[in-house]
């Protein structure tokens, strides 16, 4: 029996996987990490595996730890695997190479993603796989969600029956993310499929008890090369043995699957060669090129290691006379990529020309057009060779131009844009799901985001129609839009390509005059010339009464389903699935939802779409900066790259962005403020900033004096409040902290004003104040110009406040190393780079020791130009031998240093020195990074640092979560939190890496949360920066992935809130003098159940076991109390 599935391509494999699994070790990595946390929480849950026992799942440091535990428990005698992508898989190798050469019936499940190089990409390709095709793992490829599940059964059943290990790929996100409807066999059936005495015959070579062997010996050249050779025959039968599992599922699934699958004209004469999910889009165009008179087809390859020869030719039909092979990488130096040059090599027998291409890297859409343009390539005289498909290469000329084919679908289109974290990606796969029920509906559904965690532009790709859907790529003619923030038909073209007489969603508190002025030409040119019909809903009414922060996307798709033309069965059916969506968040947020749809109705209204007029087009320079920013960067060409080869951009292109995405921003109410300036201080996207102005600054600002008030502690200047408005995310939390006077705040919400907003422009790029203040106070600091401005961080990010304090007190002499996460991520998604001061992301496990590296280049740099200053002093004229005396005396003096470099800059020095002038000023290195890299996977690099004795500093970001990833547990997560990879509760405390860093000579430490006590944060900062040696600032970061009652607005109240009640402490440990400082006041523990009651990652526990949340609370709040106590012991010795 078969039953329909609505899944992705991840939780297809995962079913899969599932059954076969006795351990998993498993380590979260995007966009592999929810098949590690589908497992967890079915493991969580009891649920069977094919041996009547729950999966053991572990989550370890690093992938490097995840694959050597799986190692292990192969070793004794139980069935593994694990899940990963990209560098993950990397990190693999080494285990992998021992895993094949032991013979282990290991399987590695792979979302296939790009490398980084010149830069990250969280987005699919075949790079990783490919750099793992040596280590003797046998590998399978997934063309689709189907084919996710049945070849992740194939995989473990041939691994079993060939005692060799495989990796089982298919591509990240196209196919691991793909919504789609498919039908697979049950559990029952497969149990039948699995060869038992294979099973117990693995097990018995288990290393156990009463053996007496060994493994892992070491060999020299005399034996090692033999006992390489003797496995070859288990790889020469792998082929058959797929074959064999295959044929099993192909029996009890209707399918037809093979090694390599043939599909297209019995007598082809162009055949294309590929795997991975674009198969389905090449036989798209095979059928459509065959029933225009053409004779084409295309290989499937699903086995491509072993490659088997035999099967290939097989199927390749006789008649082919020239092939193209499409590989998913690059491989630089190569002749020819992995995949084509395994079929020259297989053909090399047949007279069939054979010609290689590069496609879909990063994700990169493969469109029917270009498939079309591989086959007409192959139909010239002289094809092109090592071409791609998808780019514009107008460099090296190796791009082959799209070729326009039409084919006939029998579905619709519904493309809806959403704001990153707004939920409208999850709502739209509620629709999809309600839509898919229906026996006779079909549903696909792929969605497109940005690498922001929140706050990007999210692009729905739905389609629904009568039968199966196998479309890999975007929507080409939609036959509805929606939009959930009207900004965005400013911005971008949303309605490209849409269909004649299609249909316009908007979510907009416009009239008709300001929709027209909001909506660019291109927008209203479809609207008006393909008679679009327009809809337009404002739901700030109900937005605010039923508390909904903004996120109006459960209304939108009811939306949806009513214009599309569906009835009120689906509409019933996606409540229940709101309902269900919104259980773990309480009752009243699921109520809330509820009363909105059922009233949205009345708030929904079509208008003549004759209200739209063409105006002049505004001029916009094209560089790349606009052109990904207006979502047209498939459309630049390589050359465009030219000089930005080696990966390295502009900083601080942030300012431009101007996103407004916020409905309501923060107003300056000057006669309330009473110039604490605690609103900068808090602002994580350096938004708010205080000016102090003389009378001819205001002229020159535009700014009227009366807009201001006496500048206190500086007499005759005036004080002003500046806000980029257009910046602002609304976070809410300057409002949140303004004291304000008499009870009225100096800040409160209202709308956008372009005129203050051109001001704030102007000051922020042209003012830094000088004034008298301290900078390390809250009020001197916030005067400071800050050198991290307007990330792609979650509104009110409680990480980005602390990069930001950090810029504004050193920035002009600081150089950060960061570490692969949110705060990378944020830090540096193209085109926006928030930093204007030199940053680098290298990897995710090696930051501390890439910032070390950058630490020691600099010392060494300096040292070399000391020697310089020293061997040429009696050489130079005596007010440079002075000002060498003055640099040798101060090397480490932030601000004098600079002076000095431009004084150096207009003198006379050697040679040698000008090429070093720029290493002059000091500079303080920091390494940035999240706890999943400084309590997990980059721990041992950031325990090494620590033990150097030298002058580098650390700031780890503790959200206590693995926040980039989605939300999986670390080592600094708490007992009870339900997490990621911990659906039932955390039962391992916290590490204590505060304890531990105490513990290495002359490190000094710090734990701090700038929302609980701002003063001891500067403090902790400056004292860290000052400390000769290594320094490591715990900074306490609020987090989404927490789930705080009434979002990060509410961030500030949470952070005192946890320090008053002990959760978390202040501290700074000085090794100098060896004293301990414990900074927060005696813990209120009798209202320590504040912190389960208003967060979710602890009160979800609750509602899924009330006494394992009793249980793990009590082990918490004690865990909290020996800590305090153990450290207020340590300040009193």
């Amino acid at each position: 029996m078969k039953k329909n599935y609505i899944i992705d391509g991840n939780e297809a494999c995962a079913m899969g996987s599932y059954l076969f699994s006795e351990v998993c070790g498993i380590y979260p990595i995007t966009p592999a990490s929810p098949m590690a946390s589908l497992t967890d929480k079915w493991s969580s849950t009891g649920k069977k595996n094919l041996f009547d026992d729950s999966v053991k799942v572990i989550e370890m440091q690093s992938e490097a730890g995840a694959i050597a535990v799986t190692h292990g428990a192969l070793q004794a005698g139980s069935l593994a695997t694990t899940f990963t992508a990209s560098q993950g898989l990397l990190l693999m190798i080494p285990s992998m190479y021992k895993i094949a050469g032991e013979m282990l019936p290991c399987v590695i499940h792979v979302a296939a993603r790009s490398l980084a190089t010149h830069a990250l990409s969280i987005f699919g390709d075949h790079q990783d796989i490919y750099a793992t095709r040596q280590t003797g793992f046998c590998m399978l490829s997934s063309s689709s969600v189907e084919d996710a599940y049945y070849m992740s059964i194939i995989s473990h059943l041939s691994a079993i029956d060939g005692s060799l290990p495989f990796l089982h790929f298919f591509d990240g996100f196209r196919t691991s993310h793909e919504l789609n409807k498919v039908s697979l066999v049950n559990e029952g059936e497969i149990r039948n499929l699995i060869d038992y005495n294979k099973v117990y015959e693995f097990k018995n070579r288990a290393l156990n008890l009463g053996k007496e062997i060994t493994r892992g010996t070491s060999q020299t050249g005399d034996v090692y090369f033999q006992n390489t050779e003797v496995r070859n025959t288990y790889y020469d039968k792998m082929p058959s043995i797929v074959l064999k599992n295959m044929e099993k599922i192909n029996k009890i699934a209707g399918t037809n699957y093979k090694p390599f699958n043939y599909y297209g004209h019995k007598y082809a004469t162009k055949v294309i060669i590929a795997m991975g999910s674009v198969c389905d889009t090449i036989r798209s165009v095979v059928d459509e090129l065959n029933n225009k008179g053409d004779k084409v087809g295309m290989v499937e390859v699903h086995l491509y290691r072993p490659f088997s020869k035999e099967y290939l030719l097989k199927e390749l039909p006789a008649s082919t006379e020239a092939i193209a092979v499409l590989d998913r990488t690059k491989e630089p130096g190569s002749l020819k990529e992995p995949l084509c040059l395994d079929v020259i090599e297989a053909i090399k027998t047949r007279n069939i020309r054979v010609y290689g291409g590069r496609y879909g890297l990063s994700s990169k859409d493969v469109p029917l057009k270009d498939i079309n343009a591989v086959f007409e390539n192959l139909s010239l005289n002289e094809p092109k060779d090592n071409f791609t498909i998808g780019i514009n290469d107008d460099v090296t000329h190796l791009s082959l131009k799209p070729v326009d084919i039409e084919i006939k679908k029998d579905y619709k289109e519904i493309k809806v844009y959403g704001f990153g974290s707004d939920g409208m990606v999850g709502a739209s796969k509620n629709f999809m799901k309600v839509l898919g029920q229906r026996d006779n509906t079909y549903v696909q559904g792929y969605f497109e985001y940005d690498s922001k965690k929140s706050g990007g532009v999210t692009i729905s790709h739905l389609r629904v129609g009568p039968s199966k859907i196998k479309a890999p790529y975007f929507l080409t003619n939609p036959d509805f839009v929606v939009v959930s923030k009207d900004i965005y038909l400013n911005r971008y073209h949303c309605l490209k390509d849409i269909k004649k007489d299609g249909i316009l969603l908007i979510s907009s508190d416009k009239n008709d005059k300001e929709l027209n002025e909001l909506i660019n030409n291109d927008n209203k040119k479809e609207i008006l010339n393909k008679n679009i019909k327009v809809y337009i809903a404002n739901l700030n009414e109900l937005n605010d009464k039923y508390s909904l922060r903004g996120k109006i996307n459960n209304i939108m798709c009811s939306y949806m389903i009513k214009i599309a033309g569906y009835t009120s069965g689906e509409l019933n059916d996606f409540k229940k699935l709101v309902e269900k969506t919104y259980l773990s968040k309480g009752n009243k947020i699921v109520q809330n939802n509820i009363d909105a749809i059922n009233e949205a109705n009345s708030y929904l209204e079509e208008i003549d779409n004759k209200i739209f007029t063409i105006t002049e087009d505004k001029k916009c320079d094209k560089n790349i900066t606009n052109e990904i920013l207006k979502l047209r960067g498939n459309m630049l060409s390589v050359s465009d790259f030219e000089k930005y080869k080696d990966g390295t951009f502009e900083g601080g292109t942030a300012s431009s962005d101007k996103r407004k995405i916020s409905q309501f921003v923060p107003k300056w109410c000057k006669d309330n403020c009473i110039e604490c300036n605690q609103c900068a201080f808090v602002c994580p996207h350096a938004c708010i900033r205080p000016f102090s102005l003389t009378d001819n600054e205001l002229i020159e600002s535009h700014i009227d004096k009366i807009e201001t008030i006496e500048s206190l502690g500086e007499k005759g200047k005036n004080f002003y409040m500046a806000i980029s408005e257009s910046n602002c995310t609304g976070c809410g939390l300057c409002m949140q902290v303004c004291p304000g006077k008499h009870e009225e705040k100096a800040l409160e919400e209202g709308k956008y004003n372009e005129r203050k907003d051109k001001i704030a422009d102007y000051l922020f790029e042209n003012h830094d104040n000088i004034t008298p203040f301290n900078k390390y106070t809250v009020k001197g600091l916030g005067f400071q110009k800050p050198y991290f401005e307007f990330s792609g961080a979650c509104a009110g990010c409680g990480e980005a406040g602390y990069i930001k304090i950090l810029t504004m007190l050193y920035g002009k002499n600081m150089v950060i190393a960061n570490a692969t996460g949110c705060s990378s991520i944020y830090g540096a998604s193209l085109p926006l780079t928030p930093y204007k001061i030199p940053w680098m992301n290298s990897l995710f496990e090696d930051n501390a020791e890439f910032g070390f590296g950058i630490y020691n280049s600099y010392k060494t740099t300096r040292q070399r130009i000391k020697k310089i200053m020293y061997e040429t002093r009696d050489d130079v004229e005596p007010e440079v031998k002075a000002t060498f005396k003055e640099w040798i005396d101060n090397m480490d003096d932030d601000d004098l240093t600079l002076a000095i470099k431009e004084k150096l800059s207009n003198s006379d020095i050697p040679n040698e020195l000008k090429k070093l002038i720029d290493y002059i000023p000091s500079r303080s290195v920091w390494i940035l990074g999240g706890d999943g890299w400084a309590y997990d996977i980059g721990y041992g690099g950031l325990d090494h640092v620590l033990h150097s004795n030298e002058n580098i500093n650390i700031m780890v970001l503790d959200t206590e979560v693995y926040s980039n990833t989605g939300g999986q547990k670390s080592k600094s997560t708490r007992i009870g939190s339900v997490a990621e990879f911990s659906a039932s509760g955390k039962h391992e405390n916290k590490k204590d890496l505060f304890k531990i860093a105490m513990s290495i000579p002359n490190v000094y430490v710090a734990s701090i949360s700038m929302g609980a006590n701002p003063m001891q944060a500067i403090k902790a900062i400056k004292e860290a920066k000052e400390h000769d040696g290594p320094s490591l600032i715990i900074a306490y970061s609020t987090c989404i992935e927490q789930g705080i009652y009434g979002g990060l607005t509410n961030s500030i109240d949470e952070q005192k809130l946890l320090v008053d009640i002990g959760y978390n402490l202040l501290m700074r440990y000085d090794p100098t003098e060896d004293k301990l400082v414990v900074d927060s006041k005696e813990p209120d523990f009798t209202s320590y159940d504040a912190v389960f009651r208003r967060e979710l990652r602890y009160k979800n526990l609750e509602v899924k076991n009330e006494d394992e949340y009793e249980k793990l609370y009590e082990e918490n709040i004690n865990a909290s109390k020996s800590r305090y106590n153990y450290f207020k012991d340590l300040e009193g010795k």
